[in-house]
């Protein structure tokens, strides 16, 4: 499917949404060896991403994490607002907001620019696979690459599968996933996948503990941490996630799985308080970065 980079990945990755997620992912093609083209919906947004960006490869090149140089790595780097950047892709990650139709119309624009050969993935955590495809022209080029938050630490992609993807799609898409350094597990289209649906079911329990006062929010993580050994508890987690993001997946988990993904009172008040954790600064905790 197209040229590969001498490391594995796509030499030429197209990444479509510049936040948190988005410019992680654009990040770590490009740290692979892949020419990356970013693409937001405006100028303000695609500066932020392309800072985003900037930001995340010189904090690699302080840890040692790549041996080239800052130039190397953002000269095969554009970012912009103009979708054509994507007509000489071999793959295009799609990382918009976790709304169905937000979706469908970006990836629907993006699947009018890539040649029928390329490769089309959602980042979406929870969204059906089938459903999205299902709106796609070239459905056997698509699938679900679902990156963690953050995607430098994180060691874990969850590639998920819908009814239509080919299989070769799949084994080049494992191949990818390992070649970032990363670990891809390959699930069936279902809802929540694997990853969100446990994720969330653990966490709207710790919040439905903290509403019920059974313990703080530094001692429900801190039982996890240290009697489970997560790397960070569920509510520091959904922090770092963004509750309103959390909010959506449980809702929709709710709608397709009934009662035990009902979003609890608390999640959905600091939500509309505008408290949406590390993002806005205040959550379950106060964040200062």
């Amino acid at each position: 499917m197209g040229d590969r980079g001498e490391n594995g990945v796509p030499d030429r990755v197209g990444v479509l949404g510049g936040g948190r997620m988005g410019a992680g992912i654009a990040h770590a093609f490009l740290l692979a060896g892949a020419h990356v083209a970013l693409v937001e919906r405006n100028e303000v947004e695609a500066d932020a991403a392309r800072d985003r960006v900037v930001r995340a490869v010189a904090a690699s090149i302080k840890r040692g994490a790549t041996g080239e140089s800052h130039a190397e790595l953002t000269d095969r780097l554009a970012v912009g607002i103009d979708f054509a950047a994507f007509g000489d892709r071999e793959l295009v990650v799609e990382a918009v907001p976790e709304i169905r139709a937000i979706k469908v119309d970006a990836l629907q624009r993006v699947e009018a620019e890539l040649g029928e050969d390329a490769a089309l993935a959602s980042n979406t955590s929870s969204i059906s696979i089938d459903d999205l495809a299902s709106q796609l022209v070239r459905p056997a080029r698509f699938l679900g690459l679902h990156f963690f938050n953050p995607v430098p630490a994180s060691m874990l992609v969850e590639l998920v599968t819908g009814s239509e993807t080919s299989t070769e799609l799949v084994t080049d898409a494992q191949g990818w996933v390992s070649a970032l350094g990363k670990t891809p597990i390959t699930v069936s289209d279902a809802p929540g996948f694997a990853s969100s649906r446990l994720g969330v079911a653990l966490g709207l329990e710790a919040i439905r503990m903290l509403e019920e006062g059974v313990a703080s929010a530094e001692d429900i993580d801190a039982a996890m941490m240290l009697g489970y050994k997560h790397p960070v508890g569920p509510l520091k987690l959904t922090d770092i996630v963004g509750l309103d993001v959390r909010l959506g997946i449980a809702e929709y988990l709710h709608a397709q799985l009934g009662s035990r993904f009902e979003p609890p009172a608390l999640l959905r008040r600091l939500v509309a308080e505008g408290k949406l954790g590390r993002k806005s600064g205040q959550g379950f905790y106060t964040w200062d970065e």
